[in-house]
């Protein structure tokens, strides 16, 4: 079996050690816990401001014994979504999002049952849940898993799926996309692990670059990016642009779509790590193509950013 090695070239704890991932987090959560839910602090807020918080369920998507539910709440004709396992979690979300707007305090209830955000009833039988318990409670954008492989006849299919994690990215496979998520969900676990150099999970990721700085940066490559024409054949957008996010300090993300246009060509999308998240489309006839043809779109988007007066 060929074992992974972290990005840093370290390996991953061994699998015998991964309950304390679990104990870990259960830790750091009951440290951090305090009386009220989200939903209850943005209720209170709205009674005192005179402006009633108003929650829509957006949808639902993912299996039926894995759902994933997406609630928007409104306060002011402002709107802030959260996803979640549950109804209940999806508007813990939504709430926690908008209190981190509204810079009203809340952390966690260490009463709150599974569905709130319990993180003494976490089930180590759950990676998945944990995964995403952790990421609500640290204000992470949530875990998104992608099939991006099935192999093998029908009878015995294999399935490889992506996870990936605040610019962090694991792989699963098994004979079930469930399954699949499940070890995925645990290499991110381990992952986050090692990277904190303990049982217990402290890593954070690295602060999001705001869209407004990048603007108003005068670093070499982005004054590069102002000079040049973007429409020179066979330049290589994707070096560009990972040369501008080093000197930015935002993260680059590619990820392939698998289905290809209606012209047969591949596609891909490119995700910078900026504040607000910058998400740009590419196709072309390679994947190599598609993902450089994204990177130009970006550069193109960066491009336009400077720009503006």
């Amino acid at each position: 079996m060929r074992i992974r090695r972290n990005n840093d070239g370290s390996f991953p704890y061994s699998r015998h050690r991964q309950p304390g991932v679990y104990s870990g987090l259960q830790r750091w959560a009951a440290q951090t816990c305090r009386d009220k839910t989200p939903v209850q602090i943005l209720h209170e807020h709205g009674i005192r401001t005179g402006s009633a918080p108003e929650y829509a369920l957006m949808g639902s998507d993912g299996d039926a014994h894995q759902p994933c539910f997406s609630y928007s709440v409104t306060i002011g004709g402002i709107s802030w979504k959260g996803q979640g396992s549950t109804k209940k979690a999806a508007k813990h979300e939504a709430a926690q999002a908008a209190l981190q707007v509204l810079k009203l305090d809340f952390q966690p209830n260490d009463d709150r049952d599974k569905n709130g955000i319990s993180p003494e009833k976490w089930d180590a039988s759950n990676p998945v849940g944990i995964l995403q318990e952790l990421a609500m409670l640290r204000g992470w954008c949530l875990p998104e898993y992608v099939t991006c492989m099935e192999t093998g006849p029908d009878h015995m299919k294999e399935f490889t799926v992506v996870c990936r994690l605040e610019g962090l990215e694991e792989t699963g496979t098994a004979s079930s996309k469930k399954t699949a998520r499940r070890v995925a969900a645990e290499r991110m676990l381990e992952k986050l692990q090692s990277l904190s150099g303990s049982l217990e999970i402290t890593w954070s990721p690295p602060p999001r670059v705001n869209i407004e700085d990048v603007r108003h940066s005068t670093g070499e490559k982005i004054s590069l990016l102002k000079r040049s024409p973007l429409s020179i054949p066979n330049t290589d957008y994707i070096q560009m642009l990972l040369d501008l996010s080093l000197e930015q300090g935002f993260q680059v993300t590619y990820m392939d779509i698998d289905e290809l246009t209606v012209n047969g060509q591949y596609q891909c999308l490119v995700e910078m790590s900026t504040r607000p998240v910058t998400v740009c489309h590419g196709s072309g006839m390679t994947s190599g193509n598609a993902q450089n043809s994204a990177a130009h779109n970006a550069l193109q988007y960066i491009k336009m950013i400077l720009c503006k007066h």
